[in-house]
Parts: structure tokens; C-alpha cells; sequence
């Protein structure tokens, strides 16, 4: 409901009755309640306040401020609703106000300054009038006067720059009359505004009332008030008038006379620079360099040159200053700094860019750090500049990039994502800048968790590793022209080892890539491996994918991705291999969406294998698969570190050698297993035995005769020492290489198609075994110390005899022979005297476990 004249009256007095309070939140709560009735009634609210203001002559300083500025908002946003005589009567009461006290109370004073600036803003000429009165030749005027006049040409450039030619002329004298620093300060704040007001003007005189006006109506003036700031008051002890003073020369270089300006320069250069050593904050004084420099560049200047040396080296130590992205003055000086650098490289590109390069060879990180920030900016700003150095920085690029600082290397990440949008990329070389993104995609983790970073201001390799994360993927999908320089290329980089924590970032990139390529039927989604350089062969592709999807939440989670990118690429792969993906990958990615690495099925390993079998069945083609398992075999020593996804890797050459029709190739590659396998590693033991064992389902004769040509090669025979001091090692060697053989025996046992194992047992299997196991001597062994490596994998091909041929697997009981019958006597023997402190796998303890049940059966 609205309020009538009396309501108003009332609320509005006992507002500006309470503005006297002390509490600040009191006070703003008074100006927005004053602000709200101001824009229902205006003209009442302002009248009273006036009143109020003129009845209390006596009101404290506070009190006064708060009406003031109540008066300055309600004018702000209602000066079109009011009438002349309150425009006049209240520019009257605000310049009383301003100038009442000849002493600076600047609050006081800035709260009524503000109202005339505020009504300056439609009513220019009126304020003009009553300021331009207390703005007299020959005497110094109000220390607010000239800084409202500042403040109008900033809010009304249109309507006060017609004035300051007038205002210029009477005010160069009173430069001589000024004496104490702050009326120093404010005239060279006010001749600042003047002059950017005035290159405004200049630079929109399609707006302005007047297009005839032109800098040379200024220039005379501002070159005599340069004379004054420049020789006199530059050289200030009072640091704040210093940077005011430096900041008012950097806009009136624009207005001077271009002769006058290029006579300076050789002063006025060396004189900003110098600032940098005798003031703390450096925003300003960059920000005038850079005012001082672009005028210069403008002009064509010809001294200017004589300059550079000194600006490259002093500009160089600004920009290789700490940035701290808390503290916004260090941000704009960073920027300033970099301004300058544009505005030099338009003049003289050759000289700042062999400067900039040059420097990169520094070894101090800061060195460095600030010439890549400059490169990074010309790369961006100065493009067309840019344009013949091109090689010339993918050359010098390289020094930056082997350096062991992560901050050198953020920068170097920011420099090559520049680069990539200016066409440097598909240049030669920039395939090494591609490179450089990846290794910093693989980085490890730098501390372990619970750990904290020693160096607050250090970039930790988690940064720099999503920091190229986040490039490689905005390069992908950003920068369109680079979609034929990262595919099929970063396919390189999903088989070398020390990329694999790069996996998850290039498989999602290779998917956008390939999918957008695919859907836009692009001839360059087919890839020809055999022309492309340095890609991996098509099986070593899919085998080293395949064993990522078996590990899915290993290496920041790369088996989704692996799994999407080998879909993706399946008629590039193999053309019989993408309907039989299509159908069994997305449920595979379904449930990998749904499991965390705690609740992931513990078959999933089986179902990647698996998927491997159907894809080889899907093939016909004998060559490509016979290539696959020679490719994937000498693949191997890839994961020596990696002992577990080396296991698997067996398994799924076991698997591919099933699917191999070419015997000699099965004989040849089952050789390899044997003979190149660590024997001293239990886990890979396991890992070769199940990859033969998986072969001996299609291949029984085969790996049968090839496990027997083991057993009677070199690894078996102990090789003499000198003095016999090697004789334990040998022997332990020995030892691992016959674990492995009876592991192979067991998975063979396990794999084999029943109908021929049974047959094959007595003659072959056990009988070779027995060659190399004398069950009298264990005992003695035990007491001796000596390795008992094979004792698991005894207990393992006696487990898996029984699962396969026992009386919980057949109906019938299988009649035991001589060499069957000694063999489960030596189980026996070492359940009994097994010691306890045995080491076994984890794989082997669970084994023991599950069948401790098995042994304990009535029927066994």
C-alpha cells in the first residue's frame, strides 16, 4: 500500500534522525530504506535531506556522510524525474559542502564530490558553471575541485572534454602555485583523466557532439604540463605522487606534439624504468611504459630503438617475477609487462624474439619461466608477426621442454597450446610437442597418500599430469585442423610402457577423434599401419587393449576407455572383428560402469579372455592370428614390472595359440614361453604354465613334445662353477626352472580335452617328471634348507589331478598306475613334512585352501 506525504515525512525523518548511529550496518540499512522511499518520491526525499543538512549545521562529520551519500544514490538512479530548481539548489548545497572545510576531510568532502559528479552526468553544464567558479586563474583552488573535475571527465567524457581546453589553459599556471603533495597529487591524478578522457573522445568521434576536435587542440598544453610533472614532480621522495605523476605521463605521451615526443624519449624511457628499483608496487609504472611505448610505436619512432636493449632486459626481469593470482596488482603488471612486449614485437620482431629465445637457455627456472610467458603471448597476440618464426621457435622449444622443473614444463604446456592454434603442430617437429603433452599425461604420482607438498608454490605432478590431461582433450576437440595430426598418431603412444598412465587421456581422445571421423565417413579414419611411421602393429594394438580392459581400474582407470577405443577401431584392427565387438563390448562397458575396483566381478578377467576367443574364432584368418601370438609374445618384456597383467598376457597368447592352425608356429611360440620366461618369479611361473596349459586344449600332442624338448634342454643341467661356490645358486635356479615344467604338466592336465589327457598321463606327463624328482631325498632337503620352489607346484599338479581325474569329477574312478601311484604317495609325503614357513603366491594359497576340502574327501 502506497504511503501519503505525512507517512513519508515522518519515516524519512526518523531515517535521517537514525543515520547518526555508529554501527556501519545501522548506516547501510539507513541508506537503503532512504534509497527505496527516494525512488516512490524523489523530489521529497532529496528536499528533506537538503533541509535536514541546512537546519543542522553542527552535525558530525558520520552523520553528514551517510545523508550525502543517501542524497548521491537516490540522485543516481532518478535524475531524469527531477526539475531544474532541485538540480540547481542541490549542485548549490554539494559544492558548499565540498568546500566548506579548506582542510581535507576526505570523506566528508568525496560524499558531496560524488553528488556533483552524479548530476554531472546529465547536467554538465549546470555543474560546470558552479565549479568553473571555484576554478579561478591565479589561485589554487580546492584540493576536491580539481578532483571532481577528474572524476567528470571520467563519467562524461562527451560532455566534458569540450571544457578542458579552458580547463588546461587556467590550470598550468597553478602547477607552479602547488607546494604540498597532495595538490601535486591531484593535479597530475586530474591530468591523467583529462588526457585519457580526451583519446576517448578521439578514438569515437562518430559519437561525440563535436567531430572536429583533434589532438593538436591539446597538445601544446600537455606538453607544458609534461615539462612541469616529468622534471619536477617525478622526481618526488613521496612514492604515491611518484606512481601518479609516472601513470599522468604515460596518457599525455599520447597528446604531445610528435616532435617533442621523440626529443624525450631518451629521458622519458630510462626515467620509468628506473621506478621499478625505487617503488614496490610495479603495476603502474609497467602500465606507463606501456602507455609511453605504444605512443612511440604509433609514431614510427626512430629512437626508440636506442632503448630496446635496456627495456628487453628490464621488461625480462618484470615478467619473470612471481605472478600471485591472489594479489590482482601482481596479476596486472604480469599483463602490462606482456603489452609491452606486443608493442616491441610489432616494431622489432627479429631483435625480441632471438632476445626471448636466448633467455630460455638460461638455467635459472625464473629466466626461463618469464620467456615462455612472453612466447606464449606473441604466439597469441602478435600472430601475423609471429608467422615467420615459426621454425625458428619449434627449434628453441626443445630446450624449455627437458627441463626437470614442473613449473618450466606448465609453462612449456601453456606455450604448445598456443601453438596449437596458430598452425605450429602440423609443422615439422610438432609432433615432439605432441609427444611432450603425453609424457606429462603419464607422470606418476608425486606423493604418496597422506603426504602434503613441501613447496606451496610447486607444481606437483598431479597438476602437470590434468593440466595435459585437460590440453590433450581441448586440442582434440577445440582445434579442428589438428584432428589429422593426433589420428591415427597417439595410437604410438597406447603400447610403450612408460605411457601407460597416459592411457585413459589418449583413449578418450582417440574416441572423439575416431568417432567423429567415423560418423562423417572421412577416408582418413581408415588407417594403413603399414604406411603410417612408428604406429604398432594392428595385434600388438589389440593385445596390449585387450590386457588393459583385464586391469580396468589400473592407471587412473584405463580399461573403459581401452575397451570404447577398441570398438572403435575394429574394421581398422581386423574387418571381421566389428560386428562381434559390437555385440559383446557395450555390455562389458555397462558393467564396468556399474562396478568400483572393490565390487568388480573376480571372473572379469575370464570374460576379457573370453572375448578374445570369440574375436579370433571371428577371423579366419590363420596368418593374422599366427601373427598375433608372435607379436604378443614379444610383447612380454613390456610388463617385467607388471607381473600381474604380465600373467594375463600369458594367458592370452594361450588363448591365441588355440586359434592357431599353423603347428610349427604353436612349437615355435611355445619355445619362446618357456625359454624366455623369469623362472625365478612364482607369479610368472604360474603365468607361463596357464598360457601352455590354455594352448594344450587345441594343441596336446604339440605341448606335450615341446614341454619334454624343455625338460631335456640346457635349463635343467646345472652349470659348474669354479670351486663349486655357485653350486646353491644353481641349484635353486634349477629348482624354479622344474617348478615351472610341473606347473605346465598341471595346467595341461587341467586345460587338455579329457578323452586325450587320460591317455597321456602315465607315458608322458608323469614319467617326465619323475626324471626330475627324487621323492627319497625330500626329506633330507627339508632338513638341508635347500629351495623348495617346486613344492608348490607339486601340490598344484596333485590339486589338479584330482580336479580332473578324481572321484568328485568322473563317474567312474580312474585306475591308478605305478608312476600315478608313487606321485600321490609324494603328495603325501609333503603334506607331512611341508614346513609351515613355506613362501607361496597368493594364487598358490588359495589353491591349498580351496582344496584342503578336496583331500579331506571320503572317496579320494
Amino acid at each position: 500500500m502506497a504511503m501519503d506525504d505525512t507517512d513519508v515525512e515522518q519515516v524519512t525523518l526518523a531515517l535521517l534522525d537514525a543515520a547518526n548511529d555508529k554501527d556501519s550496518e545501522v548506516q547501510d540499512q539507513v541508506r537503503k530504506s532512504m534509497l527505496t522511499l527516494g525512488k516512490q518520491q524523489p523530489d521529497r526525499v532529496l528536499a528533506m535531506c537538503q533541509d535536514y543538512l541546512l537546519q543542522h549545521p553542527k552535525l558530525v562529520v558520520s552523520h553528514r556522510v551517510v545523508i550525502l551519500q543517501t542524497i548521491e544514490l537516490v540522485v543516481g538512479c532518478r535524475i531524469e524525474e527531477l526539475n531544474v530548481p532541485r538540480i540547481k539548489s542541490l549542485i548549490s548545497l554539494a559544492s558548499e559542502e565540498m568546500t566548506r572545510s579548506k582542510e581535507v576531510i576526505s570523506e566528508w568532502q568525496q560524499a558531496a564530490s560524488n553528488i556533483l559528479v552524479a548530476i554531472g552526468y546529465k547536467h554538465i553544464n549546470d555543474i560546470m558553471e558552479e565549479i568553473l567558479s571555484k576554478f579561478q586563474p591565479g589561485v589554487l583552488p580546492h584540493f576536491f575541485v580539481v578532483q571532481t573535475l577528474a572524476n567528470l571527465s571520467d563519467s562524461n567524457v562527451y560532455g566534458m572534454v569540450p571544457f578542458l581546453s579552458a580547463i588546461l589553459g587556467t590550470m598550468l599556471p597553478m602547477l607552479g602555485l602547488a607546494k604540498q603533495d597532495n595538490m601535486k597529487w591531484v593535479f597530475s591524478s586530474a591530468l591523467c583523466h583529462f588526457s585519457d578522457s580526451i583519446l576517448e573522445y578521439l578514438a569515437n568521434l562518430d559519437k561525440a557532439p563535436d567531430p572536429t576536435v583533434r589532438k593538436d587542440t591539446f597538445s601544446n598544453e600537455i606538453y607544458a604540463a609534461f615539462d612541469v610533472l616529468f622534471n619536477h614532480w617525478l622526481q618526488s621522495r613521496e612514492s604515491k605522487l611518484r606512481l601518479t605523476v609516472a601513470e599522468a605521463v604515460g596518457s599525455m605521451c599520447h597528446l604531445m606534439p610528435r616532435d617533442k615526443l621523440e626529443e624525450q624519449i631518451p629521458r622519458i624511457v630510462p626515467a620509468i624504468m628506473s621506478l621499478y628499483k625505487k617503488n614496490n608496487e610495479h603495476y603502474i609504472i609497467s602500465k606507463s611504459l606501456c602507455q609511453v611505448l605504444d605512443a612511440s610505436v604509433n609514431m614510427g619512432s626512430r629512437v626508440l630503438e636506442t632503448q630496446l636493449e635496456g627495456l628487453l632486459f628490464v621488461l625480462h626481469q618484470q615478467v619473470s617475477a612471481p605472478v600471485d593470482y591472489g594479489d590482482p596488482p601482481t596479476v596486472k603488471n604480469h599483463n602490462e609487462v606482456l603489452r609491452c612486449f606486443s608493442l616491441l614485437a610489432n616494431s622489432f620482431p627479429d631483435r625480441l624474439v632471438m632476445s626471448v629465445l636466448q633467455k630460455l637457455e638460461n638455467s635459472h627456472e625464473r629466466s626461463k619461466m618469464g620467456s615462455l610467458a612472453v612466447l606464449r603471448h606473441l604466439i597469441n597476440s602478435s600472430s601475423s608477426t609471429m608467422e615467420r618464426k615459426k621454425l625458428l621457435i619449434l627449434a628453441n622449444i626443445r630446450q624449455p621442454m627437458a627441463d626437470h622443473s614442473n613449473k618450466v614444463k606448465k609453462r612449456v604446456v601453456q606455450v604448445i597450446s598456443a601453438m596449437a592454434h596458430h598452425g605450429y603442430l602440423e609443422l615439422d617437429g610438432g609432433d615432439l610437442l605432441v609427444r611432450f603433452i603425453v609424457q606429462n599425461c603419464a607422470l606418476p604420482d608425486t606423493y604418496q597418500r597422506g603426504q602434503r607438498p613441501m613447496d606451496p608454490e610447486g607444481v606437483t605432478n598431479e597438476a602437470l599430469r590434468t593440466m595435459c590431461d585437460n590440453t590433450l582433450h581441448l586440442l582434440t576437440t577445440t582445434v579442428g585442423r589438428l584432428a589429422d595430426v593426433l589420428w591415427p598418431k597417439l595410437l604410438y603412444y597406447l603400447t610403450p610402457v612408460q605411457y601407460s598412465n597416459a592411457t585413459t587421456p589418449l583413449c578418450k581422445s582417440l574416441i572423439v577423434l575416431g568417432n567423429k571421423k567415423k560418423s562423417n565417413q572421412e577416408p582418413s579414419f581408415n588407417i594403413d599401419f603399414k604406411q603410417e611411421v612408428n604406429l604398432p602393429p594392428t595385434q600388438t594394438l589389440m593385445i596390449r587393449l585387450m590386457v588393459n580392459a583385464a586391469f580396468p581400474f589400473n592407471c587412473r582407470g584405463h580399461g573403459a576407455p581401452s575397451l570404447s577405443v577398441l570398438q572403435i577401431l575394429s574394421v581398422n584392427i581386423h574387418p571381421n572383428t566389428e560386428k562381434v565387438w559390437e555385440r559383446e563390448v557395450p555390455p562389458l562397458l555397462s558393467q564396468l560402469e556399474e562396478s568400483t575396483a572393490e565390487s568388480l566381478d573376480e571372473g572379469w578377467d575370464d570374460q576379457i579372455l573370453k572375448l578374445l576367443s570369440k574375436t579370433l574364432a571371428s577371423l579366419h584368418d590363420d596368418k593374422w592370428v599366427c601373427q598375433l601370438a608372435a607379436e604378443a609374445t614379444r610383447y612380454l618384456s613390456t610388463y617385467n614390472n607388471a607381473l600381474e597383467e604380465k600373467s594375463f598376457l600369458y594367458r592370452c597368447i594361450g588363448v591365441t595359440l588355440q586359434h592357431c592352425f599353423n603347428k610349427e608356429v604353436v612349437k615355435k611360440q611355445l619355445q619362446e614361453l618357456l625359454l624366455t620366461a623369469r623362472h625365478n618369479d612364482a607369479l610368472e611361473r604360474e603365468g607361463v604354465a596357464m598360457g601352455v596349459g590354455l594352448c594344450a586344449n587345441s594343441h596336446l600332442e604339440g605341448t606335450l613334445a615341446k614341454l619334454d624338448d624343455f625338460s631335456k634342454s640346457e635349463a635343467f643341467k646345472k652349470s659348474p662353477s669354479i670351486f663349486n661356490l655357485l653350486k646353491e645358486r644353481n641349484d635353486v635356479e634349477v629348482e624354479k626352472v622344474k617348478s615351472t615344467l610341473i606347473l605346465c604338466y598341471g595346467q595341461v592336465a587341467l586345460n587338455a580335452p579329457p578323452e586325450k589327457i587320460l591317455n597321456r598321463i602315465d607315458q608322458d606327463i608323469l614319467r617326465s617328471i619323475s626324471k626330475h624328482f627324487n621323492t627319497k631325498v625330500t626329506h633330507h632337503a627339508v632338513h638341508k634348507g635347500l629351495d623348495f620352489s617346486t613344492t608348490p607346484s607339486c601340490w598344484l599338479l596333485n590339486v589338479r589331478f584330482y580336479h580332473r581325474f578324481g572321484p568328485t569329477a568322473r563317474d567312474e574312478p580312474v585306475e591308478f598306475g605305478r608312476n600315478k601311484l608313487d606321485w600321490f604317495i609324494y603328495a603325501l609325503f609333503l603334506i607331512l613334512f611341508l614346513p609351515c614357513s613355506l613362501s607361496l603366491t597368493p594364487g598358490t594359497h588359495q589353491t591349498r585352501k580351496r582344496d584342503d576340502e578336496l583331500w579331506s574327501d571320503e572317496r579320494f
